[in-house]
């Protein structure tokens, strides 16, 4: 039988992954939940309902796992918890530095329905903390460097286009070529957050907006810009959507080290991803995600877990003797 999965809110992340779901074998996509009007909702498969919402819990023996695409990262803490009282779920929740208290708050919930949730899937976090947990236990006397971009941020985007008087917005985080370069060639150098990216902000201010009290906004916030070199260029709706639309985006985890009776022999790890759809790619994450979350289920598991809580056999759609066969 195939794993049902439901999605709350339906963006370009919700089509994700709706499009995800579709390349399963072992899969299908339920319905479709959403807080606009169910009829102004194009989804791609056409027999899958679009229903309100509000009317979420009649389908609470329907969906096996319910995929949390609508949120942002001040929505989640909020939302991940609720559905977790009566659904298996997944979120993409970024905020590093929230992600222990979110984390307790999603595991009380799960635990006391008997559900599983899963929180913060995606590349980063997800991906890349699974290159630094397991780079970090090979390489324990290293250091740790992580580079996003370059490309487009959708956490740091929509936080921009919360500020009041911002019509829309779109950041660019770039790494710092020569730093990157340095971490490469394993010179292991004492970086600072600063000394990594600059971020770089296109913003399309609202008529009569002021556009000081904007800016100040932007760079002095927590989280997301205050620690960063950040540009903020104003410019018109028609530029922002001629020349900044894409989604895409990736990055680098390295992992310096070294071994030898003196430490003489360097080591470099390096994980680096390159994305043309930065939801596309986050979407497929969440789904091999929902795979595991449905298996830890069905075994009498429930709580809060993230990534390191998950054997990689349990995201493939393969059996664990075609694993071995194939990819061991």
């Amino acid at each position: 039988m195939k794993t049902k999965i439901g999605i709350i809110g339906y963006g370009n992340l919700g089509r994700g992954v709706e499009l995800a779901v579709k390349e399963t074998g072992d899969m299908e996509l339920a319905a479709v939940f959403t807080r606009r009007d169910p009829k102004s909702v194009n989804i791609v498969t056409p027999s899958v309902p679009v229903v309100s919402s509000e009317k979420l819990l009649e389908y609470k023996d329907e969906i096996d796992v319910l995929i949390i695409c609508g949120g942002s990262a001040t929505d989640l803490p909020g939302q991940t918890p609720e559905y977790a009282k009566a659904f298996n779920v997944i979120d993409s929740f970024d905020t590093h530095a929230n992600i222990p208290q979110h984390f307790a708050n999603v595991d009380m919930a799960a635990k006391a329905s008997g559900r599983v949730a899963f929180i913060s899937v995606g590349w980063d976090p997800g991906m890349f903390s699974l290159a630094r947990v397991y780079s970090n236990a090979i390489l324990p006397g290293g250091k740790d460097y992580t580079f996003w971009g370059p490309g487009l941020s959708q956490g740091h985007s929509d936080a921009i286009r919360r500020i009041k008087g911002v019509a829309d917005a779109r950041q660019h985080t770039i790494p710092v070529k020569e730093a990157l370069e340095a971490v490469r060639r394993g010179e292991a150098p004492g970086l600072t957050t600063g000394q990594k990216h600059t971020r770089v902000c296109y913003v399309v201010a609202e008529e009569g907006a002021d556009k000081a009290r904007i800016e100040k906004e932007i760079k002095e916030m927590p989280n997301y810009f205050a620690d960063y070199d950040t540009t903020v260029n104003f410019i018109s709706q028609e530029e922002l959507n001629e020349k900044y639309s894409g989604m895409g985006h990736g990055g680098f985890v390295f992992r310096s080290g070294r071994t030898g009776k003196n430490h003489e022999n360097n080591h470099v790890i390096e994980y680096s991803l390159k994305l043309d759809s930065n939801p596309e790619f986050t979407a497929s994450v969440l789904v091999a995600y929902a795979r595991a979350a449905k298996r830890l289920y069905d075994a009498g598991e429930s709580g809060c877990k993230t990534v390191f809580d998950v054997a990689p056999a349990l995201l493939c759609e393969q059996t664990p003797e075609e694993l071995r066969a194939h990819l061991l």
